[in-house]
């Protein structure tokens, strides 16, 4: 029973996101029917799964929460805010008891007879009303909301379903106890005697059954079979068709026989019932077909997703590491070894390796649009907190990451939005004598770019003023009053640790805490951020992160005796220069195919200054919209690298991104080049001041 909870706790949190998306375009498209109907049914599952695995607590109040959706849904309550606000409590109340079934904890226990008692007031206000309208109502109306109906199920279950430990008589059984019902078995499927399969299914059902009960209730007695069978429910008449003399004959003398029923015929049969023996004041729209179909389709369908643990993915991508790395060992050996058979053998394994990596990749990989729902519930609650209109617009949000990036990625974004409804949007006044609009808007844009992903979070708030950042820098000594910065420089300062342009601390932000725990995220898997303002237009947050963290594509390189890895995608083009154009040269400049290009000399950045050969390789990689030049010794060829952390000694050189092992066991480093480049234009920077 305990794996199974754990089932359900994993299936109860893709229904809560579910949820609280789906709230979300309800409160933007509130006349929306199918919106309201979708939020009515997550909670019906939700409910129906809670009481199966025996949180009756939660399932008792997801009832009761369902109830207003289905008076919205019926046209007997009106969507509103406050509705929509308690919901979202409940989601947060949802997700905080999972772990608390039993309400154990006292702050649960407080906050779960809070919402009770605020729902129940809203259910028990409208019902009120209802009632009372009742009152005055014919009788007739009154009679029928009692009605019996009747529906046709078509219940097919999969050849596989007895392996599954599933006993389909079970689930006519519960049919059964909702009302009156026939039945018509098919056998039309079974095999001869001695070709029968114990345990493979062959029959399937056709079920005519009349009772008070919803449609939905019909369909959660299939709820756990619901992939397992061929599954359609139909209803076909506001009354017991099963009293009818001329139906049940319709059943016996022909539709029990049929291997596939047309729905429409037999509709068209039940209405020339209505029109010979129906009352004259039932309308024609009462006899309309209310119909549900889980799986419409003749041909059965194989299972097109599966749930798999994180855990399990993490050992996968553990796995394809060691086998590249080890990939790479055979590969040097058939190399050494000069044997063509093993060669070609060390070719195969390189692409089904690679190939393998790939899937692997994607498989890790999640949309972004499963972190938004946090986010839009943050600018929804802080902006009615400070009293603020803002909405959150999305763009390419179908971008994909390596979960452990969207896992890290979170509490940045969310620190970012933070900011910007804080102190970037300004409040609905100051708005409109800007001539702006009263509502501020944020977008949240995401996009691949080569092998990176950007994401761009922009306001259109007042923007940050580069004037208050220097003046704020010069106060704390970060800056000579004297210094000449560009705006962009100017704007890098809010990276500083401590730096904050925040008059008053807030329950929100402007705690001293600010962008430099934003840049030390981002940069923990291996990303880069900045900065872009305009005064009274608004701010811009640019990220720039890998695709993935456990592999790349690599250069391989060496400097004397060690080993380093350039990621290929940062990679332009490689040149050949003779050292004395990169030694002792006035600004670090070389030209190159008739360009002067800026360069750092490896060599002296890592201290190894000693025997530089005549002959040096220059690659040039990206940095931001530039080229810069990397000097190195020698290039021995592109390189899976498995990435490797350095451990907590080296968590401080952060122009190393992290190390792998070569195929002769020997260890090389894996190089950021953007940080590289930025520590070399900040120290170049402090030099020139100091001159």
């Amino acid at each position: 029973m305990e794996n199974l909870q754990e089932i359900f706790k994993a299936e109860a949190n893709d229904l809560i996101e579910d949820l609280e998306k789906s709230l979300f375009s309800l409160e933007q498209n509130p006349e929306d029917k199918s919106l309201i109907e979708r939020v009515f049914r997550v909670m019906h599952t939700f409910k129906g799964n809670c009481n199966m695995f025996g949180f009756e607590t939660m399932g008792d109040f997801t009832h009761s929460l369902e109830t207003i959706y289905d008076l919205i849904r019926e046209g007997k309550l009106q969507l509103s805010e406050e509705i929509l606000n308690i919901t979202l409590l409940s989601v947060d109340h949802i997700r905080c008891v999972l772990d608390d079934g039993e309400l154990a904890n006292e702050e649960n226990r407080k906050n779960h007879e809070k919402l009770v008692t605020g729902i129940d007031k809203i259910i028990n206000e409208n019902i009120g009303q209802i009632k009372s309208v009742a009152k005055d109502s014919p009788p007739v109306q009154q009679a029928n909301e009692e009605r019996l109906s009747t529906y046709y199920i078509l219940f097919r279950p999969k050849d596989y379903i007895l392996k599954d430990g599933t006993n389909p008589m079970y689930l006519l059984d519960e049919l059964a106890a909702l009302g009156k019902s026939k039945v018509s078995v098919h056998l039309h499927d079974i095999p001869r005697l001695d070709a029968i399969d114990a345990e493979t299914c062959y029959i399937f059902w056709d079920i005519y059954l009349t009772t008070k009960a919803p449609i939905t209730t019909i369909e959660d007695v299939f709820i756990f079979v619901v992939n397992d069978c061929q599954l359609e429910v139909h209803k076909i008449a506001d009354e017991n068709l099963l009293e009818n003399k001329d139906f049940v004959e319709k059943i016996d003398k022909e539709l029990s026989y049929k291997e596939n029923i047309d729905v429409e015929e037999l509709q068209k049969f039940v209405n020339s019932l209505y029109q010979n023996n129906q009352e004259a004041e039932v309308k024609k729209d009462e006899l309309k077909t209310t119909s549900t179909s889980v799986n419409t389709g003749k041909k059965e369908t194989s299972v097109s997703s599966i749930r798999v643990s994180s855990e399990k993915l993490d050992d996968l991508m553990n796995l394809v590491s060691e086998l590249v790395t080890t990939q790479a060992s055979l590969s040097l050996f058939a190399e050494q070894s000069n044997i063509p058979e093993l060669m070609a053998i060390a070719e195969n394994m390189e692409k089904i390796s690679r190939r393998l990596r790939d899937n692997t990749f994607s498989i890790c990989l999640i949309p972004i649009e499963n972190m938004l729902t946090r986010f839009q519930r943050l600018v929804r609650d802080l902006s009615q907190e400070l009293g603020k209109k803002i909405e959150l617009k999305t763009e390419g949000t179908d971008t994909e990451l390596d979960k452990s990036i969207i896992e890290s990625l979170a509490d940045p974004i969310l620190h970012i939005l933070r900011n910007s409804i804080d102190h970037g949007i300004e409040d609905v006044e100051t708005r409109k004598k800007q001539g702006k609009n009263e509502k501020g808007t944020i977008l949240f844009k995401a996009y691949y770019s080569g092998t990176n992903v950007i994401i761009e979070i922009k306001d259109d708030g007042k923007g940050i003023d580069p004037e208050k950042i220097r003046s704020k820098a010069i106060s704390k000594g970060l800056i000579d009053e004297n210094a000449q910065l560009s705006e962009k420089e100017m704007l890098d300062l809010l990276f500083l640790p401590g730096f904050s342009t925040a008059q008053q601390v807030t329950e929100v932000s402007g705690r001293g805490v600010g962008m430099d725990v934003v840049m030390r995220k981002i940069s923990e898997i291996r990303g880069d951020v900045s900065l872009e303002s305009k005064k009274n237009e608004g701010t811009s947050t640019i990220i720039k992160l890998p695709l993935t963290l456990s592999i790349i594509d690599g250069l391989l390189v060496k400097i004397k005796e060690t080993f380093f890895v350039i990621p290929l995608a940062s990679v332009g083009k490689v040149y050949e220069v003779n050292r004395e154009k990169v030694t002792d040269t006035f600004n670090n400049l070389v030209v190159l195919d008739g360009r002067q290009v800026p360069f750092l000399n490896l060599h002296e950045e890592f201290t190894l200054k000693d025997d530089i050969p005549d002959l040096l390789q220059m690659v040039v990689v990206n940095y931001d919209e530039n080229e810069v030049g990397l000097t190195v010794d020698e290039i021995i060829g592109e390189y899976q690298a498995v990435l490797k952390p350095l451990g907590k000694l080296y968590k401080d050189i952060d122009i190393i991104s992290g190390a792998t092992i070569l195929g002769d066991g020997t260890i090389a480093l894996v190089l950021d080049t953007n940080k590289i480049i930025k520590n070399f234009s900040e120290k170049t920077y402090k030099m020139e001041e100091i001159k």
